[in-house]
């Protein structure tokens, strides 16, 4: 059995490729729980992509808004995507809200990382109660972080 780890950022060496950019994304969770008290429940997703845009900013967190990934067959342009939030050019942020969480939103959010080539995406529900889940593209694990 290993032993806890005093960093709760440092991850045993067995798991670091299953959860990539683990201190970043717990930061983006940080965040999206602040914008969450902030705001509560009942905005539209443009209101707390921005807010979260603004709150992850304002904590030194580079972000990109509707970053756009196109997507090709066969060397042929067919569709284009844009991401709600890149951050740290590395994770794939999808905002949410509503009543209840959309079941198919990780499995999009799984697409979406393998058309940006970026290894780890967050799923962050504004909802009556604030939900999280963090997407693997390695993998296509789906991991409920809260």
């Amino acid at each position: 059995m290993p032993t806890p780890c005093a960093n709760p950022d440092a991850v045993p060496d067995e798991r670091a490729n299953e959860y990539p950019h683990r201190s970043l994304t717990g930061e983006i969770i940080g965040a999206f729980l602040e914008v969450h008290r902030t705001f509560g429940y009942g905005f539209l997703e443009s209101v707390y992509r921005r807010a979260l845009s603004v709150e992850l900013a304002h904590r030194g967190i580079a972000v990109g808004q509707e970053v756009g990934y196109e997507l090709v067959h066969r060397g042929v342009p067919i569709g284009f995507y844009r991401a709600d939030l890149v951050v740290e050019s590395v994770v794939v942020v999808e905002v949410k809200a509503g009543l209840v969480p959309d079941p198919v939103a990780p499995v999009q959010l799984l697409n979406y990382l393998k058309v940006s080539r970026l290894p780890v995406g967050l799923l962050l529900h504004f909802g009556p109660r604030p939900g999280i889940k963090r997407v693997v593209a390695t993998t296509g694990l789906v991991e409920n972080v809260r």
